[in-house]
């Protein structure tokens, strides 16, 4: 070790136990900040999650490692190639929304180098970790089909770049090289609000990017011997970020009437009985059907809550949360394949129970996925296992979904099993792709007809603005009701019939056969059969057909084929 100013004792080489160490500090940092994360989101709709994304993917991950138990080394100490391995996989398998995978991609790029290093119980020295973070980079850069600058895959190459600067001199540390691409990936993600047009005028920078600067801030805390005595003890030298907004909004919309969502279950170890008399209050006020089992050692925790997220960081801030276990209440008692192996069967992704109804009445295996939670690759996996079927096309109805849809699909194709994703970016494009599914036809001749249906169909939605924001349509503040086509904000107003009314028209501008209505779980009563029936007066040669699928976020889904 080397020391520096302050006399702490650096690391010359990143090892197995410092890389563990850098894993559980990034995680511990995206549970303090996923909330300033996701309000960096500057689309005006409550859909963003980049921050909640970023952490529940690192937390399974790490919690599907601890599980499978990694195996020593020949000396009996942690394996970091092992380690870096097992995390990779896991980490892909637990991706949520396009953060997640490209976060799993960087992970992949950092195993793949590490694998090749020689001196693997030695670790990585400076010139090592920059083409880690070199790899990394490229990896993340090809996982997207058009790169777009200005978002996390700038900073990875920013930072990169500067690594590899910096290991070509003569006697470049290991802190010399981590150092370098933290501070050019901080002034990558300030030059992020001018290269794409929302973030700059919205005056943030990009989600996804600040990310990715707090796993680089983490690896220079625990190098530099901030971090000696694991995770908890030294955060608070972690600084504030600039980025961070000085007060997050609160996260989604109007919470649903009823029940919770979720079931949390997990075991909680390195605890005592006053930090577990705090997380019980904080799950209390959390949720529901509250059960602490247990102790001095170990305590069994039940719960049901909407915000997962905030039960695992409780729990986080109580001990170590192990076998965790979460569960989507509406899915106990929904269907599941089994029997003999079908030719060719769909896997969608639904927002809303409503529209699960209808998915899984076409005959589709559904996987929940909506704004706040969205699907991990290794949920799609499940339940493309689950439709026991030879070949199999996955519907990921949402942009944001489409990376881990892939990832899932290169997983099962790992696995023997045939996936293709038919890239529907909203709901409604599944009701057309689905709409044309035939299970009696080979799998190419359904692959073709659900990508013209999906090609065939424009989409809109209403939805009510969380923040305030400029958009393409003009400024927005919290509560105006905003129109979308194609994804797109183009109106902003204060009724939803009217918005609503006028995104039909302008779907409708260009003609159309079929107009599908999808009522949200926010909708008021009557709001779908309105819509419909302004339909038909104006075109009585269009067939409307509507559907309540209980989405939260936008009231209103709307597609013409």
């Amino acid at each position: 070790m080397s020391e520096d100013e302050q006399g702490r004792q650096r690391l010359e080489r990143l090892d197995a136990l410092a890389a563990r160490r850098w894993a559980l500090t990034t995680r511990a940092v995206f549970a303090a900040r996923r909330s300033e994360i996701d309000a960096l989101n500057v689309f005006p709709v409550p859909d963003g999650d980049t921050g909640t994304n970023l952490y529940l993917t690192l937390d399974s991950a790490l919690d599907a490692v601890r599980g499978s138990g990694s195996a020593p080394g020949p000396a009996g100490q942690p394996d970091l190639a092992r380690d870096a391995e097992s995390l990779a996989r896991a980490t892909l398998l637990a991706a949520r929304g396009n953060s997640g995978v490209i976060l799993s991609q960087l992970v992949r790029g950092l195993s793949e180098v590490v694998g090749q290093e020689a001196d693997r119980a030695g670790g990585l020295d400076g010139p090592a970790l920059a083409r880690a973070l070199r790899r990394a980079s490229d990896l993340a850069r090809a996982s997207v089909t058009r790169p777009v600058e200005g978002t996390i895959l700038s900073v990875a190459t920013a930072a990169a770049g500067a690594a590899d600067g910096v290991a070509a001199g003569a006697g470049a540390t290991l802190y010399d090289v981590a150092g370098a691409a933290l501070s050019a990936a901080r002034t990558a993600l300030d030059e992020t609000t001018a290269q794409l047009p929302a973030l700059a005028r919205a005056g943030v920078v990009d989600a996804g990017a600040a990310g990715y600067v707090l796993v680089l801030e983490s690896l220079v805390h625990v190098i530099s011997g901030a971090d000696t005595h694991g995770h908890r003890g030294g955060l608070g030298s972690l600084a504030r970020p600039q980025w961070a907004p000085s007060a997050a909004p609160a996260e989604g919309g109007p919470g649903d009437e009823g029940s919770p969502a979720y079931e949390v279950m997990f075991l909680l170890a390195d605890s005592d009985t006053g930090r577990v008399t705090a997380l019980r209050k904080a799950l209390d006020d959390l949720g529901d059907s509250l059960l602490v089992v247990g102790g001095p050692d170990l305590w069994n925790i039940h719960v049901h809550v909407d915000d997962v997220g905030a039960a695992l960081e409780a729990g986080m801030e109580a001990g170590r949360p192990h076998r965790i276990r979460v569960t989507h209440l509406a899915e106990r008692s929904g269907p599941r394949r089994s029997g003999p192996v079908t030719p060719v069967a769909v896997v969608a992704c639904a927002p809303g129970e409503g529209l699960a109804d209808v998915f899984r009445a076409s005959g589709a295996g559904v996987v929940h996925s909506a704004p706040g939670r969205r699907a991990s690759a290794g949920q799609i996996l499940e339940e493309i296992h689950a439709v026991h079927a030879l070949s199999v096309i996955v519907l990921p109805n949402d942009s944001d979904t489409q990376l881990a849809a892939e990832a899932a699909a290169r997983a099962a194709a790992d696995e023997g099993v045939e996936v293709q994703v038919v890239p529907s970016r909203a709901a409604v494009q599944g009701v057309a792709a689905l709409a044309v599914f035939d299970p009696a036809r080979d799998p190419d001749a359904n692959l073709l007809a659900m990508h013209r249906a999906v090609a065939a169909t424009r989409h809109g939605a209403v939805s009510v603005a969380s923040r305030e924001a400029l958009t393409d349509a003009g400024r927005c503040r919290p509560g105006d009701v905003l129109g979308l086509v194609d994804g797109e904000i183009v109106l902003v107003g204060t009724d939803l019939a009217r918005v609503g009314g006028e995104v039909l028209e302008r779907l409708l501008a260009t003609g159309g056969e079929l107009l599908t209505v999808v009522t949200g779980s926010d909708a008021p009563a009557g709001l779908g059969g309105a819509l419909a029936a302004a339909a038909r007066t104006r075109r009585r040669d269009v067939e409307v057909s509507v559907i309540h699928g209980g989405q939260p976020t936008y009231p209103l889904l709307l597609g013409v084929e």
